[in-house]
């Protein structure tokens, strides 16, 4: 019988932005530059700036759409950060 601690996370699933619909990518491209700890640099960006420069990244698929079915949050991650 296996315990709590030996049970393996499901990995995330990565979600494609063209299977949302756009306000939904809007939405989360919003939650993620309005996050508390998000840097932006000294200057003052636009949040609406922010939002495109994301957005490009995902198209771009510098950034990637993740789904957490442990915490079913969905996280944007950096590609660089994947550790591929």
């Amino acid at each position: 019988m296996e315990n709590e601690s030996e049970k393996t996370k499901p990995d995330p699933i990565e979600i494609s932005a063209s299977q949302l619909d756009p306000d939904t990518v809007t939405n989360l491209i919003k939650e993620f530059v309005l996050r508390e700890g998000t840097d932006y640099g000294v200057s003052e960006v636009a949040l609406e700036t922010k939002i495109e420069q994301v957005r490009k990244q995902i198209l771009r698929r510098d950034v990637q759409i993740f789904f957490e079915p442990e915490t079913e949050s969905i996280n944007l991650v950096r590609r660089d950060g994947l550790g591929r």
